[in-house]
C-alpha cells in the first residue's frame, strides 16, 4: 500500500527555519521531520511512498537521492510528485 505525504508547504509559521529548506526538511536530532514521519510508517511495514512536493522540492529530492543518506532510506520506494508552488493546503 502506498503512503502519500503532502510535503509541499511553505512553512510560513516557522519561516526562520524555512528560508533555505522546506518545512519537511527541518531537522530533528540531525534528520529531517519528513524522514521521521516516513520511518514511523516503515516500522509499521509501509515502505512505498509518494511525496507531493512543491516549495524547494529540489532540497527534498537531493536529500533522498544523496548516497550519504542511503542507509536511512534502505528498502524504501519513493516517488516525488511536483505539485507546483501555487498548490493550496491539504
Amino acid at each position: 500500500m502506498k503512503v502519500i505525504i503532502l510535503a509541499g508547504g511553505l512553512g510560513t509559521r516557522i519561516s526562520e527555519e524555512t528560508n533555505d529548506k522546506p518545512k519537511p526538511m527541518v531537522l530533528i536530532d540531525g534528520l529531517p521531520i519528513l524522514w521521521h514521519l516516513m520511518n514511523i510508517f516503515a516500522i509499521q511495514g509501509f515502505n512505498d511512498f509518494v511525496l507531493a512536493v512543491g516549495y524547494k522540492a529540489s532540497v527534498i529530492k537531493d536529500w533522498f537521492t544523496d548516497d550519504k543518506n542511503s542507509n536511512f532510506v534502505n528498502g524504501w520506494k519513493i516517488d516525488l510528485v511536483d505539485t507546483g508552488l501555487d498548490t493550496q493546503t491539504g
